[in-house]
């Protein structure tokens, strides 16, 4: 791994630090292509963590050495990256901004205590940055903005702040302006509206520090007044508003710690300009994230619970008490195998130190309950993909480890004497299935290991093996999850294909009808004989299977009734025109006949089977589809569109209601085989603000044409 640090430029060893309050650890968020990465690129190259910046155009940052990152050239895994400042300990957790990989993004919050929306001045921002913002204030975490992309030709900063304000609300404001050079598009430095000073950037990094010039002052007086207003609001000290309108002069470091204050309560949510690439108000943002930003003993720990559920008292962060972790992520890297980034909430993780590993609650997911008991050999300070040893990770500090044979994604890392159990983050329901199929046998064996190995590191994927359709399914947040999923399993060396999933339907018959079913078999010797008559009647829907013995004079033997049943219902689990299971339908066997020598078991089996087949080529047989109910969250302006939609899917809108802001919930029922695509298609109609969710209803009749069409695929299908 030395060698690897060399290759990316990376300096001197691993920061390591006994105190909790010397850590900060801050989520990037922001939709992609917002400047995430390129932000702490330069962060690094700043603080001399990394030599020189990389540029994702090239595959050369450190956050993305993700073979489909470095392809697709946007951030589809999280990443850490630490780096020193001032003394300070600051993990940067670098997240996706594309929808699809909400998972690592959930991670990466669940890893930090504050977050850093960054928002691009010449692009705006999306609805889900909104959302998110939402989610961060319902559990109280700090926020900050940083404004990006300044110096390009459609930039607007006083636009992009006030377009936060409207999504974020009025507590967004800018600590500092950007100054521009002659050519008035170039950022060369920052207008401090706290201070008064300007930071000049325009002979390097880091900046000279000055009086303003006198085109600057008038900005100035009017940005600043709104800032210490904002501040002062927030304030402690109730007297403070009251001095300020009287008009007297607060002192500037009393200012600054009530700005500190409000911004780790998560009451005040200041913005910083930067221009990464010229290294512009980096020196600023570092000073919102140290002196701003909470550490981990000002950031309630997650609950926990015995690994039994049995009540624990709260978690503080001390590096004395109890050792309580969580893997945030689970990577698999082609040279070192499983890397598990981990968040230390309580005690202190050491290396060849005996813990506990438990995993709970996902067996939905492909994750069965698990617990064992380990020793991690080494730990490291993970700066993207490379690891650099370390001897201890306290609480609050994030780390990683290697070669763990259990450890997954959300699992619980404690004390072996004293196992425990966190309460798992929320994680959203992938709803895009894929269904593929290996090329080969070989190919096969080599599909399981790796699914194995994708499953416990991504918890938003769901691997299902559908007993009824007989496909191999994987359940992804959308298309670019499942490429780069589909790249991953092919990188590892599996040959596959996908192919068009397939919906378990239910036959069923529409009208009574009767069946004949005979077999009769002479070859010499032992012979099969059986013959039966019976009646078949549909039931309503949901009422199962009955089987009703009307036999008289003994045309049946009471001892093959039985077998008629059975290969009735082993005619049903085939299906008899489509291949599907057979439903709520009523046999009865009214007549037959036997053969004293040649009638058997198997024999009266397989009359049972036949008769069943008989009676649908006499009766009509109906396809039934699952309908499932599905809940739709999107932005009032697209509700109209999204129950158009609903409609060319055969859906029924069961109604709607206001949701969280400006948002409006839709409820319907829609059959199962109209949402095969709807991840994509309702992130398509929404600009990727529309979210669902669904469960099933119920059964319900398919209409006819479509049913009709299923049955011939069907035939073509199977020859």
């Amino acid at each position: 791994m030395a060698q690897k640090s060399q290759e990316k430029g990376v300096t001197g060893p691993a920061p390591v630090v006994e105190d909790p309050g010397r850590v900060r650890n801050v989520v990037l968020v922001g939709h992609s292509s917002a400047g995430k990465t390129t932000l702490v690129e330069a962060l690094l190259a700043a603080t001399g963590t990394i030599s020189r910046a990389g540029a994702v155009t090239d595959g050369t940052t450190v956050c993305d050495q993700d073979p489909a990152a470095v392809k697709q050239q946007r951030s589809v895994a999280l990443a850490c990256a630490p780096l020193m400042y001032d003394d300070v300990k600051i993990n940067l957790l670098d997240t996706p901004g594309y929808a699809d990989f909400v998972g690592e993004l959930r991670a990466g919050l669940r890893a930090a205590d504050a977050a850093l929306f960054v928002v691009s001045a010449a692009d705006g921002m999306d609805a889900a940055t909104g959302a998110l913002w939402e989610e961060c204030a319902a559990v109280g975490m700090p926020r900050a903005v940083a404004v990006t992309r300044l110096d390009h030709q459609r930039a607007d900063f006083d636009e992009t702040v006030a377009i936060c304000q409207r999504v974020f609300g009025d507590n967004v404001l800018p600590l500092y302006l950007p100054m521009f050079g002659d050519d008035g598009q170039s950022v060369v430095g920052l207008i401090g509206l706290i201070t008064q000073r300007v930071l000049d950037y325009s002979a390097g990094y880091p900046p000279a520090v000055r009086e303003p010039d006198p085109e600057h002052l008038p900005a100035i007086e009017e940005y600043r007044s709104v800032l210490l207003e904002g501040i002062i609001a927030e304030s402690e000290d109730e007297t403070l508003m009251d001095r300020y309108l009287g008009g007297e002069q607060i002192e500037t470091s009393v200012i600054i710690e009530d700005l500190e204050k409000a911004v780790a309560r998560g009451h005040f949510y200041p913005a910083v300009p930067v221009c990464a690439e010229t290294k512009v108000g980096l020196d600023a943002l570092l000073e919102v994230l140290t002196r701003g930003f909470p550490s981990p003993l000002e950031h309630p720990a997650p609950a926990v619970t015995g690994v039994d559920g049995s009540p624990h008292a709260p978690l503080t962060c001390d590096p004395a008490g109890p050792l309580v972790a969580e893997v945030v992520k689970t990577t698999i890297d082609p040279y070192v195998g499983r890397v598990s980034l981990i968040r230390v909430f309580s005690g202190t993780l050491r290396p060849d130190q005996p813990v506990h590993i438990a995993g709970h609650g996902m067996a939905e997911r492909g994750h069965p309950d698990h617990d064992a008991d380990e020793r991690f050999t080494h730990l490291y300070s993970p700066l993207g993909a490379t690891l650099r040893e370390v001897p201890y990770a306290v609480a609050g500090d994030v780390v990683a480890v290697t070669k763990s044979t259990t450890a997954e994604t959300g699992d619980t890392i404690s004390a072996k004497d004293t196992p425990l159990l966190i309460e798992p983050w929320e994680m959203p329901e992938p709803l895009l299935p894929v269904a593929i199929v290996a090329k080969s046998r070989s190919d096969e064996d080599a599909l399981a290991k790796n699914l194995g190995r994708l499953v416990a590191g991504d918890p938003t994927m769901r691997l299902e093996r559908n007993p009824e359709t007989h496909q191999l399914v994987l359940w992804c947040m959308g298309e670019a999850h499942a490429d780069v999923v589909l790249d991953r399993l092919r990188a590892g060396g599996v040959e596959l294909e996908t192919e068009p999933v397939r919906v378990a339907l239910r036959e069923t018959f529409a009208t009574a009808g009767t069946g004949h079913g005979r077999h009769v078999k002479q070859s010499g010797g032992h012979g099969q004989y059986a013959v039966c008559d019976i009646e078949v009647e549909p039931l309503p829907r949901g009422a199962g299977f009955e089987f009703v013995d009307k036999v008289v004079g003994g045309a049946v033997p009471n001892n093959y009734i039985p077998s008629v049943e059975k290969g009735v219902r082993a005619q049903m689990e085939r299906g008899i025109v489509a291949g599907h299971s057979v439903v709520d339908l009523r046999v009865t066997l009214f007549d037959g006949k036997a053969h004293s020598v040649d009638s058997s078991d198997a024999a009266f089996q397989t009359a049972g089977a036949l008769a069943l087949r008989d009676a649908a080529e006499k009766a009509q047989v109906a396809l039934l589809e699952p309908v499932d109910e599905v809940t739709i969250r999107v932005p009032d302006q697209f509700v109209g569109a999204v129950m158009s939609d609903l409609s060319g899917r055969r859906g029924r809108v069961l109604g709607t209601e206001s949701g969280d802001g400006d948002r409006a919930v839709v409820r319907a029922e829609v059959p199962a085989t109209e949402l095969l695509r709807y991840a994509v298609e309702l992130r398509a109609m929404t600009s990727g603000s529309g979210t669902f969710t669904r469960s099933f209803a119920r059964y319900e009749m398919m209409p006819a044409h479509l049913a009709e069409q299923v049955k011939k695929e069907a035939a073509t299908r199977h020859g």
